[in-house]
């Protein structure tokens, strides 16, 4: 039985694409993993690919025993978030995850705009961490068994995250609506 999404997606997710979607995706990912990096890509793609039909959210899923930075970029994007650049920063991390330090934070958040004492504060804000862990628990509860993880329309996918793959899964998806 496939695993599903739990909670489904909600008013705390950072959702990026059609307003009425046939497709939600949903990626449970790590800012370090470089299996999310080569994920990145791919997802970026497949909004362009579907980008009438498909929604697009990202939680959390920092592996803070393996990646010294995971969740300090996870705190990061929610702190962008509070200033609406959740994606500006989202992206930007991906994109220099190969350079990920404490130093590089604030390196990017300066690079989008942020007010940077805001910036500062938000990042010192528990509030954050406890949607960084929240997010966390979800993949937890919804199966998630590593990063990255992708669920179709509240149901886990299992196969590749290559672009075949999972435009493969989406177009099953589509056709099922239709």
């Amino acid at each position: 039985m496939a695993s599903k999404l739990t909670p489904p997606l909600n008013q705390y997710d950072h959702v990026l694409g059609a307003q009425h979607p046939v497709i939600e995706l949903i990626e449970f990912g790590d800012y370090q993993c470089p299996h999310c990096g080569a994920a990145f890509p791919i997802v970026k793609q497949l909004q362009k690919t579907y980008v009438k039909n498909m929604l697009f959210a990202f939680r959390h899923f920092p592996l803070t025993n393996a990646h010294e930075y995971a969740f300090t970029a996870a705190v990061a994007a929610e702190a962008a978030g509070r200033q609406d650049r959740f994606w500006e920063m989202h992206d930007l991390i991906f994109e220099n995850q190969d350079q990920l330090s404490e130093e590089l934070f604030p390196e990017l958040a300066k690079a989008i705009g942020l007010n940077m004492a805001a910036f500062g504060r938000d990042l010192a804000d528990p509030a954050l961490t406890e949607k960084v862990e929240a997010d966390f628990e979800s993949g937890v509860r919804s199966g998630v068994n590593g990063t990255p993880s992708f669920y179709i329309n509240g149901h886990k996918y299992n196969g590749s995250y290559d672009y075949d793959g999972l435009s493969a899964a989406i177009e099953q998806h589509i056709t099922v609506k239709h």
